[in-house]
């Protein structure tokens, strides 16, 4: 199927947000906003979202990527940005999706979250969505101990990490940006993704989560099952997938798992 992509900005309170959005050909399937991972996970995973928004697109699905705010080429620095703001960009994906795709608007909405953007993408927005989360984090403490974590390790071979994580966490919580790999992480981003949880909310709808590993024994952790079974009872129909291929996300190199494109496409249809 023949798809085409459009590349955009879109106004928010004065400022813009790089907007690249996959349609088919044909009245679209589903509408699909794709939620980015946190930091330099983004960039590690850029490639490969890029190829399951085409994939999914040429399915006959329409995709919008968006940068969120002090990410990528939308406005603002990432020390600048706060979790609230990320929420507002989220919002305004889905009004763009609305707007740019009027015909389809009773089409199926869904969320597809990556890592920390699946603990972004799941709140309660006032409409039903469905969600596709690829290897979702499901404590944002836990993420944001693994983002200070990189400083620590960079500082171990000086010996001069010994108790820097607890004074990262107290210039955070005195209100004061730290500096990690690079980045510069302001206080209103880091206590709002700590205090993030992937918990149900809104309409229940469908959940299709989708984990990587290059084990093939593998399976998902007690916490994934555990956050899957709270969604189920929930009232929401959740379908875990385990698929092998690497870690994306994170390699030093840039990677890509062919069948996890596959699968979704798959598990979209």
């Amino acid at each position: 199927m023949k798809t085409s992509a459009d590349v955009f900005f879109l106004s928010a309170g004065g400022e813009q947000r790089l907007c690249l959005l996959h349609a088919p050909a044909v009245p679209p399937r589903s509408r699909v906003l794709y939620v980015h991972p946190f930091a330099e996970e983004m960039n590690k995973s850029r490639r490969m979202a890029a190829l399951a928004c085409r994939a999914l697109a040429e399915a006959g699905h329409a995709v919008l990527q968006m940068d969120l705010r002090g990410c990528g080429d939308s406005s603002a620095d990432f020390g600048d940005a706060s979790w609230s703001d990320w929420r507002a960009d989220v919002r305004l994906g889905l009004e763009c999706l609305d707007a740019r795709l009027p015909d389809a608007v009773q089409a199926p909405l869904w969320l597809w979250g990556l890592r920390a953007g699946c603990l972004l993408a799941a709140a309660d927005w006032g409409r039903p969505v469905n969600y596709l989360f690829w290897q979702p984090m499901t404590n944002g403490k836990l993420a944001l101990q693994q983002f200070l974590r990189l400083k620590l390790a960079a500082e171990m071979a000086g010996g001069t990490n010994k108790g820097l994580m607890e004074q990262m966490k107290t210039e955070l919580a005195a209100g004061r940006p730290v500096d990690v790999a690079g980045y510069r992480l302001g206080a209103p981003l880091a206590l709002g993704l700590e205090s993030a949880k992937l918990a149900p909310a809104g309409t229940p709808g469908r959940l299709e989560w989708l984990e990587l590993s290059t084990r093939e024994d593998a399976a998902l952790t007690p916490v994934s099952e555990q956050t899957i079974k709270a969604w189920q009872d929930a009232g929401w129909a959740v379908r875990p997938q385990i698929v092998q291929g690497p870690g994306f996300w994170t390699t030093s190199e840039i990677e890509l798992a062919p069948a996890l494109i596959a699968r979704t496409v798959e598990a979209m249809s």
